[in-house]
């Protein structure tokens, strides 16, 4: 029996804008069910490659297969297979949270009673109970971005794009989301999620990705790009350091005191 493909590949992506290089010539394979982290400095290109995964951005040269499905020629196609957390998400802040989830589980095509299910089960573990009926407006910065993870989730997609999804969640709601996300590895779905928090990357991703300059600078397992840095035994921390060239940060808090 043939093993199933990657979930996404991209080749020789590049993307201008204007003079500006956001890409410059990535290559990235991200195998089923994968857990993938993106890190890098901001500037470096996370956002515009998990648009470009999406097809939202139009890469200047290039190409992408989600599943198999070439992003240029059936956007549409890869949008349903794709759950989508944003790194600024805009909800319909004018809805409550229930009402939101239940229009974006219509456009998902999800019958009544699975949709109701699904919805009070998010509801439930998202911590939103008592607050579901309230307009999204009044929310802080954290439960809209629950709002927003619900939404990418709600439809089960087999792969997940999420763009510093855990910003602004407490404690516990980040937990759960970690917690999530290996659960639906379990079921074949494959993340790719970009975060500058390196304790989480190593925590619940399987490789890294760290870019830099629009580019990959060094791929693989936290554990290989400790090596890669000559830096075995060290957080990832300075591992991130080491390998992207950024200054100490002992030595930026020496220059800012002078």
């Amino acid at each position: 029996m043939d093993s199933p493909g990657p979930a996404i590949e991209a080749e020789h992506l590049s993307k201008f804008y204007g003079q500006v290089l956001g890409l410059n010539d990535l290559s990235l394979t991200v195998s089923m069910g994968e857990v993938r982290g993106l890190l890098g400095q901001n500037g470096s290109g996370k956002s515009t490659l998990l648009k470009s995964l999406l097809g939202l951005i139009h890469p200047s040269s290039g190409w992408v297969r989600v599943l198999g499905v070439d992003v240029q020629k059936a956007p549409m196609e890869v949008r349903r297979l794709v759950g989508y957390v944003p790194e600024s998400p805009r909800l319909y802040e004018f809805l409550t949270a229930t009402e939101y989830l239940d229009f974006i589980a219509d456009v998902r095509g999800l019958g009544y009673e699975e949709k109701k299910e699904r919805i009070t089960r998010l509801i439930e573990s998202l911590d939103l109970e008592g607050k579901q009926g309230e307009t999204i407006t009044g929310y802080s910065q954290g439960m809209k971005q629950k709002v927003a993870i619900m939404g990418a989730i709600l439809h089960h997609p087999k792969i997940l794009l999420m763009d510093e999804p855990l910003n602004g969640l407490d404690p516990k709601s980040a937990r759960v989301v970690k917690e999530l996300i290996h659960s639906l590895a379990q079921d074949g779905v494959t993340t790719v999620f970009s975060t500058h928090v390196l304790e989480i990357a190593e925590a619940i991703c399987d490789r890294l990705t760290i870019l830099q300059s629009g580019r990959v600078l060094a791929e693989g397992t936290a554990q290989e790009l400790r090596e890669k840095a000559g830096l075995s035994n060290s957080g990832l921390e300075d591992v991130f350091l080491k390998l992207t060239g950024t200054k100490g940060v002992e030595d930026i808090v020496e220059a800012l005191r002078r």
